[in-house]
């Protein structure tokens, strides 16, 4: 750590100690008591010693890490299209010719045979996301301090850091404006002329500063090839001067100080005796889409960046952060949470460890709403969508590449959007799927000779498709080929959310059907069974011990996740057509092919079988629960629907958790909504406690356990929680389906319901007290409330609305946009 803090721990009663600093105990007696936290509020009592410790600032598109060391300040920048590479063409023409002896292969049993063969179905690596820079900031003043404290306030988007040296109280102010496009540095101290720094910027990729009157122009290039970080390579960051071989990018600070004065001092500003100093940062890059090589010309970058700030410039710091703090609580405020107690008195990192020991409800309902933030932070309209480590990163070889993994952790991403009332934010996500589709097409006919379009486990901003591996990776997440069934379950979900007959007939049916032409040409007819599969088939991405005893094997036939996604695309499709009266053959072909996939088994531990036939799992601690798709993300196994492959999906996620599964933040997510979708109360508790205490770092980031950061963990448990306390997927509202243990009082407004039904609820002692739902239409609404309790009354606008018993539910005609209050007896 850089500097001495001094550390509080606020206990019971109010008082500070103090756990880390040499100060006197009469200095502590007069140190002013710190702020009461807020609900939801991220705070330290010590700067971040790592990048993962850093708390995370975005619009979208422009990406800082908050340190807050006290003589130094460090920005860790990102700009969403920061990629290295450059379009290209990885498909294989070769592989149509060995699809046949795979396949013969898998269905003669040579399963580890089929594996090697699979390797020559294989293409490149994707690209990586690539850090930006570095705004580095040198304080003239102690390198320790009193009553420091570094905080995220997620209702402001801002972050903060304040502290004491003597009698001069210093504070900065960072946030990441959608509005004006720059990140805003704010310095003050409370004497006049006491800010005396340097500011510099430097950057991981090749790139040079310099200082130009009151602004540092940093401008760099991307690789033209990063390898990823599991790959042992010779030469795994390669950079070219080729134009198109690699992109330019900029970045530019502004800087403007009040009662002093800037300096250029080789490639660095000096600011000397200032009592404000204002700092705006902008980026830009040469990347023009996904099809076109990079570059712009680099001047032309700079003039980008630099038109951003001028923009900027001109503007009252209270106006900017005014329309900020507008545009983020537009989008945060629609949601609340409450749990338990409220916020604890301890800063966050001590909080997290207060919880291992005993579980406090109210740090959920703060993980829920970083996750929202986090959401709102990396991904909007015009941006590209959150990827791996959502838009923050600060390695040229980031864990898996940073990049989008869509055999979970993506589509994990964007799980929150539409239950957390975040629709607009899903959007960067459909145009990146219906690109995708785009690209995907060409692979369908390069790789297979197939129509339609596929997708498989790895992509990047150049929208690839191909398998990855480079001919050595492992088939069981290499050659996954069924992404895009699981990227189409998003578009239907958003039309579930709002139902517009445009949406699903002009961006979501085409889609759709294009994507079963392909599953429809994937299916191949099993010799011994007679039923239509697919093969080759990985279950993500675990490995089975082969019957012959020889030894593991990735690749079979008729996975069941294969089989629970198409069956999912195809009656999905078969749906849309008939709602836009279209394409009768083509639904009836599907609805055939439906009647002749294999049906889901029972294995001999009382399981939902992971492959199609019972084979003993070399992993039964995967963290994938690839084979319970079917439960959620997909919901064709509920309770109610097949109660009997329900208690199997119970099992199955049982049984993977006493192995050891659900320690990473993504996993533990997955098995959060699992359970909450079973209504198992006490596992989902139990999956809370994962996450919270083997799978968040001090800042809750998805991660901790040694981990690296992913961000897929937060966003998954947002959604997870949300589907704790609002259930939609069986054509009918449930409030507070699945309370976890201990979760005793609290209220949420503002959930999503399919439909575009918002729903607010309120509970004590495990019962609900209040709830009100405001649908989008008017029409029927089905209510189910926890068992033990009922509806006495549903009132819009002080009068009473009639309502019917319908199978343990109630059924009422809901008016649009009106609140129904719910009463219960």
């Amino acid at each position: 750590m850089t500097g001495k803090v001094t550390r509080r721990a606020v206990i019971a009663g109010g008082s500070a100690i103090a756990t880390a600093s040499l100060l006197p105990l009469d200095a502590l007696a007069a140190a002013a008591a710190p702020p009461a936290p807020k609900a939801d509020e991220l705070w330290f009592t010590e700067p971040a010693r790592r990048w993962v410790d850093a708390l995370p600032v975005g619009n979208g598109r422009l990406g800082a890490m908050v340190f807050g060391a006290i003589k130094t300040e460090r920005l860790a920048l990102n700009e969403d299209t920061l990629w290295s590479g450059q379009p290209r063409d990885g498909n294989n023409p070769k592989a149509p010719a060995v699809l046949p002896k795979v396949r013969e292969q898998i269905f003669a049993g040579h399963y580890a045979r089929a594996d090697k063969t699979l390797h020559q179905m294989q293409g490149p690596y994707s690209e990586s996301f690539e850090p930006m820079a570095d705004l580095r900031l040198a304080f003239d003043h102690e390198d320790s301090a009193n009553g420091y404290r570094r905080s995220l306030d997620l209702d402001a988007a801002t972050a903060l850091v304040s502290y004491s040296i003597g009698d001069i109280d210093y504070r900065r102010e960072i946030f990441a404006s959608f509005p004006d496009n720059v990140v805003l540095v704010r310095l003050t101290a409370s004497r006049p002329g006491a800010l005396t720094l340097s500011v510099g910027l430097d950057t991981p990729l090749r790139g040079s500063t310099r200082a130009a009157g009151q602004r540092l122009v940093l401008t760099g290039k991307a690789p033209t090839a990063t390898e990823p970080n599991y790959v042992n390579s010779p030469d795994p960051v390669r950079y070219s001067d080729t134009i198109g071989k690699g992109m330019h990018f900029a970045t530019v600070a502004d800087v403007t100080a009040k009662g002093g004065t800037v300096v250029a001092a080789g490639d660095r500003l000096r600011i000397e005796g200032a009592s404000e100093v204002l700092i705006l940062i902008a980026g830009a890059t040469g990347f023009r889409d996904h099809l076109r090589a990079p570059d712009r010309p680099l001047a032309e970058i700079v003039a980008t960046a630099v038109r951003t700030l001028d923009a900027a410039r001109g503007k009252p710091v209270d106006a900017m952060r005014a329309a900020h703090l507008e545009d983020h609580r537009r989008l945060y405020r629609r949601v609340t949470l409450a749990l338990g107690d409220g916020p604890s008195p301890l800063p966050t990192d001590l909080w997290l460890d207060a919880h291992r020991k005993k579980a406090d409800p109210a740090l959920a309902a703060l993980l829920f709403d970083f996750g929202r933030y986090l959401l709102i932070a990396s991904s909007r309209p015009g941006s590209q969508p959150a990827n791996l480590q959502g838009i923050w990163n600060g390695d040229v070889r980031p864990p898996w590449s940073s990049n989008y993994t869509t055999n979970i952790n993506a589509q994990m991403n964007y799980w929150p959007a539409e239950s957390c009332n975040l629709a607009e934010l899903h959007e960067p996500f459909l145009q990146f799927i219906e690109q995708l589709a785009e690209r995907g097409s060409h692979t369908a006919r390069v790789n297979y000779g197939l129509p339609g379009w596929c997708v498989h486990h790895n992509t990047d901003l150049w929208r690839m498709t191909w398998p990855v591996g480079d001919g050595s990776g492992a088939p069981t997440w290499a050659n996954f080929a069924l992404a895009g069934p699981w990227l189409m379950q998003h578009v239907w979900e958003h039309y579930r959310f709002d139902p517009n007959r445009e949406f699903l007939a002009t961006r979501a049916y085409p889609l759709l059907k294009s994507c079963a032409e392909f599953c429809e040409g994937w299916l191949v007819r099993h010799p011994r069974t007679g039923l239509m599969t697919t093969a080759p088939s990985e279950s993500t991405e675990n490995a089975f011990f082969m019957p012959t005893g020889d030894g593991t094997a990735e690749s079979s036939a008729g996975c069941t996740m294969d089989i629970a996604m198409i069956r999912e695309l195809f009656t999905n499709t078969i749906a849309a057509a008939k709602i836009l009266k279209v394409d009768d053959a083509f639904a009836a072909r599907l609805a055939t092919l439906l009647t002749k996939m294999p049906p889901y088994k029972i294995g001999s531990f009382g399981q939902l079988q992971e492959w199609a036939e019972d084979f003993k799992e070399m992993e039964p601690q995967q963290r994938h629960l690839s084979p319970l798709y079917a439960a959620f993300p997909g919901d064709e196994i509920t309770p109610r629907r097949m109660r009997k492959f329900a208690i199997g999906v119970a099992r199955s996620l049982q049984r993977r958790e006493e192995f050891g599964s659900g320690n990473t933040g993504w996993s533990a997510s997955w098995g959060l909504a699992i359970w909450a979708r079973l209504g198992n109360q006490d596992r989902a508790a139990l999956s809370i406690g994962r996450l919270l205490n083997n799978a968040s770092y001090p800042n809750l980031l998805g991660g901790g356990g040694g981990g690296p950061f992913q961000i897929d963990g937060n966003f998954g448990a947002t959604a997870g929680i949300a589907e704790l306390l609002l259930h939609s997927h069986e054509g009918e509202v449930s409030l507070i389906p699945t309370l976890p243990t201990g979760w005793t009082k609290g209220s949420y407004t503002g959930l999503r319901a399919r439909g575009g039904a918002i729903v607010g609820a309120t509970w004590q002692a495990g019962a609900l007290t209040r709830a009100t739902i405001t649908p989008r239409v008017t029409g029927p609404v089905t209510i189910r409330v926890p068992e033990g309790q009922r509806i006495a009354a549903i009132c819009r606008n002080g009068r009473k609305v009639a309502f019917t018993p319908k199978d343990g539910a109630v059924a009422a005609t809901l008016a649009a946009g009106s609140r129904h209050d719910i009463v219960f007896a």
